[in-house]
């Protein structure tokens, strides 16, 4: 099963705090770990929401606001793309990660990717070939 491991942003993250070198160091050697045991598909920090903007949808109105965003333990401050057998095994990666926010209280977040297989009928044949052939395009 895929998740995605989001790191949630903290009031320092968002004012573009940027990590230590130690951080680096040890961040860079956990990733290493992910991607030698096979679990590693992707992953990377994000700026601030101040460098970023929403779309909201309503209807077929779309509107855009720059931000910042108000609600800093809302925002996501990095993530991760992993390929693992269970959340349990998400679960225990996570806990030997270093604290993404030293110095703070920080969140990770762990969710599953929906597959193919996860929408029944309503993906139809014509629907899974072209899924087939957009994955297949991205390598």
């Amino acid at each position: 099963m895929r998740v995605m491991v989001m790191v949630k942003a903290t009031p320092n993250s968002e004012a573009g705090t940027l990590p230590s070198e130690q951080l680096l160091r040890e961040m860079g050697q956990f990733n290493e770990d992910l991607v030698k045991a096979g679990v590693m598909l992707a992953g990377e920090g994000l700026q601030p929401s101040s460098k970023g903007v929403r779309v909201r949808f309503s209807g077929r109105d779309r509107t855009v606001t720059d931000g910042p965003f108000a609600e800093t333990k809302e925002l996501v401050a990095g993530f991760w793309l992993w390929q693992v057998r269970s959340m349990e095994e998400a679960v225990e990666w996570v806990k030997r990660c270093p604290n993404p926010m030293p110095g703070e209280d920080s969140d990770i977040e762990i969710r599953q990717v929906f597959e193919a297989e996860d929408f029944g009928e309503a993906l139809t044949p014509e629907l899974r070939e072209q899924e087939a052939l957009l994955r297949a395009k991205l390598g």
